[in-house]
């Protein structure tokens, strides 16, 4: 994954000779266009050729060919390999990386490639042909190498299926391409481990799709061969070049070695039920059998989820691991108190007008993120300023308005918790017992108080006004436990609102709660927007608190359990059951791309124990168990589809007379109306996709592959749950549609929503702090709190929100986590070569892409429309996190195809 070099700019120049190297035989060159003349290839019998489409190659000087005798006539047939330059110096050994690998390439003796045919022989075996690739230059205009090769097929091979490919080198490689000179080609993006590593072969497929029940004769063998190399043994410790996808528990986040106080419970099985993840083997602690001990070097990933050092879309992971490993650690080192707050507001807008000054980093550094760190003081100093985000760019005291509160509960970062108030009264679920009486403090008559002249609560109810944040059952059994940690705390909460006539909402009530505890009974408060000076702080301070739970909720719900969590048991499953050239394995790969590599840095850095969120956000240690809890209370995969989503919270109502087949209870959701647009134009996308390949239901339900493919998500990736009797069949097409659809929109839409507006609504924290440090002023004060809350409240807000080093280490990722890299790949935007090399696949992707480029233009004509009052007006950042495409860096909008960041 990512290595100690990753900042380390090598020019592709320095990774290999200039110069082609000695090449025993024929030297002659030839053009492009010769090359692929048809003169050349004519043949005197007419060939069967590949539906695979036809890609740019060059030709090469003859190479001889290890081949099986053939006693009919041969035709040459020409092969240009393109391998991917890494950007550091791991590949330098191609050409110029010691004795072995040089003395391959003198031997014209790289690569060994084994064409297979379609067809098997008289005696049922495959037929193939073999040849050797050498070095053939560095293509400076799209930074690859070629090598080229030559085979001698006879005329009756029949078509070609497969390639099998042994790498000679002593390092991995990275191919992209093989394409032969008749119209084959085989599109890897694919490591290929040194023989001396894997004596296996690697099999490629060309670009044509083939359902299992369809595949040819000749590659039966090899597609299921190909899947079992993938699948593992579920024994030993996976090594880097290994390509194993394999299951297990969150194990790995605890550190008992280092320290006791860093064991966690592990995450997956009957006590914590969670999805699991990638398996790596590493061996159990000496502390505790059941934690898997941990390294300072990235864990594990399946070769070909490694992107580090072939991609600049891994950008953000590198920069992503630079500030966790460089910039958080500076930071910590330069503050001597820990605990130290901001003491006045002025001190806040420093960090943007001013920055702080540290030590100098290296060169590397600076170049990962320009953002962040700025020129040099001096020699020895550099200074990390964070730019001002947009939100308070716009409008300095958005942040402490009511309305822009709730506003962003529907067009801000986490648009995935409000829910309609269904009920009357509120009523908590949990035991009373241990948590005291369940009946909410919320009453009508407080409720009256707020909207009179509007309506009654019955009316309110009936009319669907009414909506909630609630938290209060989720975070309740951890607000005694929390409390005991230091500089922190925790409350149950709700936080209600009314939908007002002019479609925006207004806050009525929070209310607060501690359960009973040993030495306390339960107290909980209602607080309500007030007209006096005290109210209205302590108004303020309990919309402080209600805004960590949902940061909280945010970060390790709505964006890391439900999308980047819960899509790498798909990732695995998709790897292990569906081949390479089965075509939905070929629908999804582009929205897994990514994903897995994020997934365990952020297991290395970012949930784990003292890691960035235990650290800054008010749950503390407990934080991955409040996540586990979510996803054994509320995650379900057929809630997972947008409109769903909106149904089960409340906020929309089917209605098959409705543009998107359902209503919106509140009609101006930026988030909703945008997202049901992205969710339409994926499922049609799919629906073209799927139809296609599945033009009747029994290829569906007889599709052994992709049977196997959803049994094992649903029994092993998520096996905690695989009882539960609402996960989706898989017998029609209608089916197949939605399941696909609701990954692709998880990936995509849903993970762009959560994820690409963090800088610009919590980069500035006193908008979304992301942990009280302090109880309410009138939770059981003392008289001297109390009377230091009447002087200074200013100050006792300054105290709740975070620190200085929590503030500037959660602005430094989040700074990085929302930014797109410079070769983003958004939806819509690159056509995969296997849909290509299908017309009526192309035709549908087409039209999936003019849909997208509406959308763009529909999302600007909402954005400027004064009718929509929660996404349009005075200081306002447009809603953009669900426009399609985006430059590069910080943007607010962008929808990649994948979790890459």
């Amino acid at each position: 994954m990512l290595n100690s070099q990753i900042n380390q700019i090598h020019s592709v120049k320095n990774l290999l000779p200039l110069h082609k190297p000695f090449v025993a035989g024929d030297s002659t060159t030839h053009s492009s266009s010769s090359a692929y003349s048809p003169a050349i290839f004519r043949q005197a019998t007419t060939t069967k050729k590949s539906n695979a489409t036809s890609t740019r190659s060059t030709s090469a000087g003859k190479i001889k060919a290890i081949s099986i005798p053939f006693l009919t006539k041969a035709t040459t047939v020409k092969a240009v390999i393109t391998i991917q330059p890494t950007v550091t110096s791991a590949i330098a050994g191609v050409g110029i990386g010691g004795v072995a690998d040089g003395v391959s390439d003198l031997l014209g003796r790289s690569f060994l490639l084994e064409l297979v045919s379609n067809d098997l022989d008289t005696n049922g075996k495959l037929k193939t042909v073999k040849a050797y690739a050498r070095y053939e230059a560095l293509d400076f205009d799209i930074n690859v190498y070629t090598y080229k090769c030559d085979f001698d097929v006879p005329e009756d091979f029949g078509e070609i299926g497969a390639v099998l490919v042994e790498n000679e080198y002593s390092k991995k490689m990275f191919f992209k391409t093989i394409v032969l000179n008749n119209n084959v080609t085989f599109t890897c993006e694919s490591w290929v481990a040194s023989k001396h590593d894997n004596p296996e072969k690697r099999i490629f497929f060309t670009d044509k799709s083939y359902l299992p029940s369809e595949t040819p004769e000749g590659l039966k063998s090899l597609r299921e061969k190909d899947m079992e190399s993938l699948r593992g043994n579920g024994q030993g410790e996976r090594k880097s070049y290994d390509r194993i996808y394999d299951y297990d528990v969150y194990n790995d986040l605890g550190a008992p070695d280092l320290s006791l106080n860093l064991a966690r419970p592990v995450l997956g099985g009957s006590d914590h039920p969670y999805p699991r993840r990638c398996r790596t083997g590493r061996k159990m602690s000496t502390k505790d059998p059941l934690t898997e001990t941990r390294t300072l070097l990235p864990f594990y990933v399946p070769s070909d989820e490694d992107f580090s050092e072939i991609k600049e879309v891994n950008f953000g992971a590198r920069a992503l691991y630079s500030v966790l490993h460089a910039v958080v650690p500076t930071l910590d080192s330069i503050v001597t108190d820990k605990d130290k707050g901001f003491p006045l507001f002025r001190t806040i807008d420093m960090l943007y007008d001013q920055g702080v000054n540290v030590p100098a980093p290296d060169n590397g550094l600076k170049t990962v993120l320009p953002r962040l760190v700025k020129g040099a003081v001096d020699t020895a100093a550099a200074v990390i300023q964070f730019e001002t985000p947009e939100t308070i760019d716009r409008d300095t005291f958005s942040w402490f308005r009511d309305e822009e509160f709730c506003r962003q509960m529907i067009a801000g970062l986490n648009p995935y918790s409000i829910q309609l108030v269904t009920e009357w009264p509120l009523t908590s679920k949990l035991d009373p017992e241990v948590y005291g009486p369940p009946e909410s403090a919320i009453t009508k008559e407080i409720i009256e108080q707020e909207i009179k002249g509007f309506m009654t609560l019955e009316q309110a109810l009936a009319e669907k006004k009414l909506f909630m944040l609630d938290y209060h059952d989720l975070l309740l059994p951890y607000v005694n436990k929390t409390r005991e940690l230091n500089g922190t705390t925790l409350y149950g909460s709700r936080t209600l609102m009314f939908l007002t006539p002019t479609g925006t909402l207004r806050p009525l009530a929070i209310e607060l709660t501690r359960p009973p505890s040993a030495d306390k009974p339960q107290w909980k408060h209602v607080y309500t927007p007030a007209w006096d000076a005290t109210g209205a702080w302590l108004w303020k301070m309990a919309k402080a608190q209600v805004l960590s739970h949902d940061s909280a909720y945010h970060q390790l719900v709505s964006h890391w359990l439900r999308t980047h969590c819960v899509t790498e048991p798909y990732i695995i499953a998709t790897n292990r059951h569906l081949s390479q050239m089965h075509p939905i394995r070929r629908l999804l790969l582009p929205h897994f791309r990514y994903t897995m590599q994020i997934n365990a840095l952020a297991r290395l850095a970012l949930i784990n124990a003292g890691g960035i969120i235990e650290s800054t956000f008010s749950p503390g240690k407990y934080s991955m168990q409040i996540c586990a809890d979510a996803y054994d209370q509320l995650w379900r995969f057929d809630h997972e589809a947008l409109p769903a989503d909106l149904i089960s919270r409340g906020m929309a109502v089917e209605d098959p007379n409705s543009p998107h087949g359902v209503k919106l209870t509140i009609e101006d959701y930026p988030f909703a109306n945008d997202g049901l647009l992205l969710w339409d134009a994926i499922k049609q996308w799919a629906t073209s996709y799927v139809n296609h390949y599945y033009p009747t239901a029994n290829l569906v339900e007889s599709d052994v592959e992709l049977q196997q493919w959803w049994d094992e998500i649903r029994t092993v990736g998520h096996g905690d749950k695989k009882d539960e009797p609402w996960w989706p069949q898989l017998k029609t097409q209608e089916d197949l549609i939605g399941i696909v659809s609701t990954i692709m929109w998880v990936t995509s839409g849903h993970h762009s929503a959560v994820n690409f507006g963090q800088y610009d609504f919590a980069g500035y924290f006193p908008n979304r702090p992301t942990i009280s440090r302090t109880k309410m002023p009138n939770e059981d004060p003392t008289e001297e709190e109390w009377q230091s809350f009447i002087k200074r409240p200013e100050d006792a807000l300054l105290k709740c929100f975070p620190s200085q080093i929590q503030a500037t280490q959660v602005m430094s990722v989040l700074d990085v986590l929302s930014s797109h890299s410079p070769d983003e790949e958004y939806i819509g935007g690159n056509i995969e070569p296997s849909w290509a090399a299908e017309p009526a696949i192309k035709a549908a992707f087409e039209e999936f892409r003019g849909s997208l480029d509406k959308l763009e233009g529909i999302i600007d004509s909402r954005n400027v429309d004064p009718n929509l009052k929660n996404r349009s007006g005075a200081g306002l950042v447009p809603y953009q996190l669900l426009k399609p495409y985006s430059g590069a860096g910080v943007t607010g909008r962008g929808v990649p195809n994948s979790i890459s960041i």
